[in-house]
């Protein structure tokens, strides 16, 4: 098991426990204490958001028996994640139609509700910043999760490239104590060699010498 994996796990099991503790106690509040409990725990959101990312590309860089393992861990905080934005959102909701109903009220005459060109107009003003920023907003998610997958790409590259390099090694490493064994049988085979080209020699010498014996012995007679 990574360490590294294990650190970001631990932060977020402590964050979403936190956040699933202040979204319960969000509910039972109002107005501008909703709004800064909401504002948050949609930090916290963020944060869980990194961390869910850091696991993900740490998991991706492990071996594959630890991968898998690892992996099926972050869907499980991954589901988990989306049930908290899920709460937030309904929360917020709330909150929101809240909000609407009380201006709504508030700008009533008489119990009628209408509403001005003028207010009408700043409404669509408000609408379309409101749409520019959710655009930006997701232009820049799209680059970052583009960035994010060619990251994990890489890393999923160099991998397989020092997996590679460690096959390659241990090729070698073979290949060497082949050589080394291959040396040793011919040394001892030179060896031998040796010791045989010196018996042979010596029995040739003898050889000669009992010839010459002989046909000394025979001469002197």
């Amino acid at each position: 098991m990574s360490q590294v994996f294990e650190g970001y796990e631990r932060q977020y099991c402590e964050l979403s426990a936190n956040l699933s503790r202040k979204c319960t106690a969000a509910s039972a509040l109002d107005g501008e204490q909703k709004k800064q409990k909401l504002s948050d725990i949609k930090d916290g959101l963020d944060e869980a958001d990194t961390l869910i990312r850091k696991m993900d590309l740490e998991a991706r860089s492990l071996q594959p028996n630890i991968k898998a393992t690892l992996l099926g861990k972050l869907r499980e905080y991954k589901t988990d994640l989306n049930t908290l934005k899920n709460e937030v959102k309904r929360i917020s909701s709330i909150n929101a139609n809240l909000a609407a109903r009380d201006d709504l009220l508030e700008s009533g005459d008489a119990g009628a509700l209408m509403v001005s060109n003028d207010q009408k107009g700043r409404l669509l003003m408000s609408t379309e910043r409101l749409n520019q920023s959710t655009e930006r907003i997701k232009a820049s998610r799209k680059a970052m999760l583009e960035t994010e997958e060619l990251g994990v790409s890489i890393l999923q590259d160099l991998d397989h490239q020092r997996q590679s390099l460690l096959h390659a090694n241990q090729t070698l490493h073979g290949v060497d104590d082949n050589i080394s064994k291959s040396k040793k049988i011919l040394s001892s085979m030179s060896k031998r060699m040796k010791r045989n080209k010196w018996i042979v020699g010596s029995f040739f010498t003898a050889l000669v010498l009992a010839i010459l014996l002989i046909l000394y012995f025979k001469l002197t007679r």
